[in-house]
């Protein structure tokens, strides 16, 4: 079923509410119109903002494990509406089949993860100096969530945010990117699905979905009823987004940019090693946050690794990711292409050697940009190879010192993902130690990218630093309010101090 308006229906969509001519979803895999839609207005976002703000004050009087029930019933709509939204997000974003799906999965394994949560936000018992006293923490909800999301996740990143929020006792208000409203929107629909199921426990405005551009995000950004603001994308975005708040000192969770590296060690089992460079570096057409950008490769694996990585991308199939043997989609758009283009001049400006990059044709989608993935030999790590490039390219450098391999993947301005391959130990406890990666994610043996909900998700630097997804990321999405007790019949201060009168 690849048909807009079948999948639309099948997910329970209706446009009418949204009809307009101002944002336009255009898929990218033939450049076709799937639909023109209006755009929110900054009174149609205050609006928005007033009626989660109003639910929140509602929500937050549920208790939590009846809150996961809510974020279970959704888990079962995604379960039950699976293949189409899978296919509806290849449509739009343009990912292959298999990551449509996958995305959709991440969000059904967030939805588990929350419900577990719901009854698990605990606090801490804090030994008191005073006798007669009890200290200790709870978490409490902190209010509207604003959520921004970039159109290579569509679904995933709100999600991440979404359910850990609502189990926490917060309504979200979201913003995603205007090249993927679609998704959004039956994102929207399915969770609305789950409300009606789940009952009048859930008020009106609990889920907010705001349409439209730069101006409707900064709108929600600027508003003081939104204490804490979610954003992936750009670093640029996120600088921007960070100093809105700053100036109403409401908190951030920022996913930005990834310049992502993989060092490949003279042990690392060669086979499992290319394997992890080619999923990471040319999934999702490397428009991941997590794609491999930088390879690192040992002098004495080099002229194996090297030779064998060309083979392989020589053969990778490109084409429609609606066809089920395709691995490679197209780039969102013409942008894109010519982002990938100019950075692959300035690489042979700085003599790298380049092995793909250009322009691939696919029959019946002359509109979409498709590219053979590039891999570029640099000489060293050069100035271009610090700024993260939205496309597949792969920039190749050969090292014969750890401690250098390890000083470039923390040369650039970015910290997400990194990873090595190696089957020595001393390398890989290196790598992870206080002195290694200062990445987020450092992997073993594992590729960049790929990363499942039960680790917090985020990284440093002008990565932003934040966290979502596992671990205790829930507590962004929470305040914390430390309680002292005083069960005894005397009043002592704390320190010692004497104040009688």
């Amino acid at each position: 079923m690849n048909n807009i308006n079948d999948l639309l229906k099948e997910l329970g969509v209706d446009l009418a509410p949204y009809s307009g001519n101002q944002i336009h979803s255009v898929s990218p895999i033939n450049g076709l119109i799937l639909a023109s839609l209006r755009a929110d207005n900054s009174a149609h976002v205050a609006s928005k903002i007033g009626s989660a703000h109003a639910a929140y004050l509602q929500w937050r009087e549920i208790p939590a494990p009846r809150r996961g029930e809510l974020v279970r019933l959704f888990g079962d709509e995604l379960r039950t509406h699976k293949a189409a939204l899978g296919q509806l997000v290849t449509l739009e974003a343009g990912k292959i089949l298999q990551e449509g799906l996958g995305e959709v999965q991440e969000m059904i394994d967030i939805c588990d993860f929350a419900v577990g949560l719901s009854r698990q936000l605990y606090g801490l018992t804090i030994a008191s100096e005073r006798p007669g006293h009890r200290m200790m923490e709870q978490w409490h909800p902190v209010g509207v969530v604003g959520v921004i999301s970039a159109f290579n996740f569509p679904v995933a990143v709100w999600a991440w945010n979404a359910a850990l929020a609502f189990v926490c006792g917060n309504s979200v208000t979201w913003k995603p990117s205007e090249k993927t409203p679609l998704t959004a929107i039956a994102i929207h629909s399915l969770f609305m699905k789950a409300v009606a199921r789940f009952g009048s426990d859930a008020p009106a405005g609990l889920a907010e979905l705001i349409i439209g551009n730069s101006d409707a995000g900064i709108a929600m950004v600027d508003d003081r009823r939104v204490p804490v603001v979610s954003a992936t994308g750009s670093t640029r975005m996120g600088r921007d987004v960070a100093q809105r708040c700053a100036t109403r000192l409401s908190r951030t969770i920022l996913e930005l940019g990834g310049n992502n590296a993989m060092t490949v060690a003279p042990s690392a089992d060669i086979e499992m090693a290319l394997r992890g460079i080619t999923f990471s570096a040319v999934g999702t057409a490397g428009q991941r946050c997590t794609t491999l950008r930088r390879l690192f490769v040992h002098d004495s694996v080099y002229d194996t690794v090297v030779p064998r990585l060309k083979k392989i991308y020589a053969g990778l199939p490109i084409g429609s990711p609606l066809e089920k043997s395709t691995l490679i989609g197209p780039l969102i758009d013409a942008n894109a292409f010519s982002a990938m283009q100019e950075a692959l001049n300035t690489a042979k400006s700085e003599k790298g050697k380049v092995f793909g990059g250009e322009r691939a044709k696919v029959e019946g989608c002359t509109d979409g940009y498709y590219v053979h993935p590039a891999l570029v030999e640099m000489p060293t790590q050069t100035a271009s190879m610090h700024h993260e490039t939205f496309a597949p390219i792969l920039y190749i450098v050969r090292y014969t010192d750890l401690d250098q391999a390890i000083a470039w993947n923390n040369e650039v301005p970015q910290g997400l993902s990194s990873s090595i391959f190696t089957t020595d130990v001393r390398e890989a406890e290196k790598f992870m130690c206080d002195s290694g990666s200062d990445c987020g994610i450092a992997n073993v043996n594992i590729g960049p990218s790929g990363a499942e909900i039960g680790g917090a998700f985020g990284g440093e630097k002008d990565t932003g630093g934040g966290r979502e997804s596992g671990s205790d990321a829930w507590k962004a999405y929470m305040r914390r309010s430390t309680n002292t007790i005083n069960y005894s019949h005397s009043l002592p201060l704390a320190q010692g101090i004497s104040f009688d009168f």
